[in-house]
C-alpha cells in the first residue's frame, strides 16, 4: 500500500511539474508577445513623429504618381479614340466609293466584243485596275461569294449543279476593310 501511495504522489508531482512548466511557457510567450506589441507601437509612434517636410514630400510624390498615371490613361484613351475615328471615317469614304467601282464593273462588262480592244476600252480597264489596286492597298478586299454557302440571300434559283444555299450569282460584291465588313454581298443562291 505504501508503494501505491508513493506512486500516486510521484504521479501527482509529475502532473504538477508539467502544469507549472506549461504555465511558465505560456507566461513566456505572453511576455514575448507583449514585448513585440510594445516595440511595434514604438515604431509606429516614431513614424508618426515624422518631420512635416517629409510628410509633405511623400504627399507630393503620391500626387505626382497619380497625375502621371492619369495622364498615361488619358493618352491611351485618346489614341484609341483617334484610331476609331479614323476607322469610321475611312469606312464612310469607302462606302461612298464602292458604287463607283460597281459602275466601272458594269461598264466594262457591257462593252461589246468588237470594241474590247479599242483604246477607250483599254483606258477604262486600266483605270478600273488602278482603282481596285488602290482600294486593295488601303485594306479593302472584295468578299468572294460565288460557289460558297450563304444563308441570307436576296433571291433563290433552281440549279442542279450547285448545292443548297450555295451562291449561284453575285448581284453586288461585298467588301471588307481591315477585317470588318463595309458592305455585305447581295447574292442569288441555289435551292
Amino acid at each position: 500500500m505504501k508503494r501505491a501511495v508513493k506512486e500516486k504522489e510521484l504521479e501527482k508531482e509529475k502532473t504538477e511539474k508539467a502544469v507549472s512548466e506549461e504555465k511558465e511557457t505560456k507566461e513566456t510567450a505572453a511576455s514575448e508577445k507583449e514585448n513585440k506589441e510594445t516595440s511595434e507601437k514604438e515604431e509606429k509612434a516614431s513614424e508618426k513623429k515624422k518631420d512635416p517636410k517629409d510628410e509633405k514630400i511623400d504627399e507630393l510624390n503620391d500626387k505626382l504618381k497619380r497625375s502621371m498615371a492619369e495622364f498615361d490613361n488619358y493618352r491611351k484613351r485618346t489614341d484609341k479614340e483617334k484610331s476609331a475615328m479614323y476607322e469610321i471615317g475611312a469606312k464612310d469614304v469607302i462606302e461612298k466609293i464602292l458604287p463607283i467601282v460597281d459602275n466601272f464593273e458594269r461598264g466594262l462588262n457591257s462593252i461589246p466584243e468588237d470594241a474590247k480592244g479599242s483604246a477607250f476600252a483599254d483606258g477604262m480597264e486600266k483605270i478600273y485596275k488602278q482603282f481596285v489596286k488602290t482600294l486593295d492597298d488601303m485594306g479593302v478586299k472584295p468578299i468572294e461569294a460565288v460557289g460558297k454557302p450563304f444563308d441570307n440571300a436576296v433571291m433563290h434559283v433552281e440549279d442542279e449543279n450547285l448545292g443548297e444555299n450555295v451562291v449561284a450569282v453575285e448581284l453586288q460584291k461585298g467588301y471588307t476593310y481591315k477585317d470588318s465588313i463595309v458592305r455585305h454581298s447581295m447574292v442569288q443562291v441555289a435551292n
